[in-house]
């Protein structure tokens, strides 16, 4: 198989969905409630598209939780943020382990509690046997930090004499977090903001863009299979034409 053709999707596509999951405070504004209920609200969001993502035929599907950018907000919200992940994990971990799903988190662990730390490295351990369903979680995620971590990666590798061979973007790629996974198809922006916000930049060279009015809480199976719609009505060069395409493929 070609370099080329490892980035060819299934004609009915997407394997990999990204999704950033924008709107949980708006939501929240529009009905008098605090901040935390729309995060909470977006658990139940996240519990739906889990759900629905393997019927629509996406084998992968990664979520922005937290970027490192996040760490400017108020206390009280990363708090509250923080505890949501302690109690996903209770409540689901075992759940998402019997489905079948391989859960990864990707970014940086250093700077987390120690007890998210924890949860993260138990998580990956307890479904890392699984192959059914990929559910990467970007938590401490940033794509430029991303970038610079694999960076110094190699960097670190090379002073410690391992044969590296040159930096190249197959050597920079294999550094990423997200090393491992498939290609990324589709990216979508709920809440109708039209921004990465440093999201997958290394991986989104030739991913799809979709933009929802949908606010996060509000999502689900019906908003992924729009997206999903959406998405195989694209014509996907690659930089090329459709017919040089056809032929790696083929």
């Amino acid at each position: 198989m070609t370099a080329a053709s490892e980035h060819v999707s299934p004609p009915d596509g997407p394997l990999h969905v990204a999704i950033i999951m924008d709107g949980n405070g708006r939501w929240a504004k529009a009905r008098g409630l605090p901040r935390a209920a729309g995060h909470r609200e977006g658990v139940q969001a996240l519990k739906r598209t889990i759900e629905a993502a393997p019927k629509l035929g996406v084998g992968c599907l990664t979520v922005f939780g937290f970027s490192t950018e996040n760490w400017s907000r108020s206390t009280d919200e990363v708090s509250d943020l923080m505890g949501l992940v302690r109690s996903y994990v209770a409540s689901d971990l075992k759940r998402l382990e019997k489905a079948g799903v391989r859960l990864r988190v990707l970014g940086r662990r250093e700077g987390l509690p120690k007890d998210i730390a924890d949860i993260a490295d138990r998580a990956e351990d307890q479904t890392g046997h699984n192959s059914k369903f990929l559910l990467q979680v970007a938590f401490n995620y940033g794509g430029r930090a991303d970038i610079v971590d694999a960076a110094r990666a190699y960097v670190a590798r090379l002073q410690a004499g391992e044969a590296v061979g040159p930096l190249d973007e197959d050597a920079l790629g294999a550094g990423l977090s997200t090393a491992g996974g498939p290609p990324v198809d589709m990216i979508v922006r709920t809440s109708g903001e039209q921004r990465l916000s440093n999201f997958l930049l290394w991986e989104a060279a030739y991913a799809e863009m979709i933009y929802q009015d949908i606010l996060w809480p509000d999502y689900g199976p019906d908003g992924l299979a729009d997206a999903v719609a959406q998405f195989r009505e694209r014509d996907r060069r690659f930089g090329g034409r459709p017919a040089d395409l056809a032929r790696v493929a083929g």
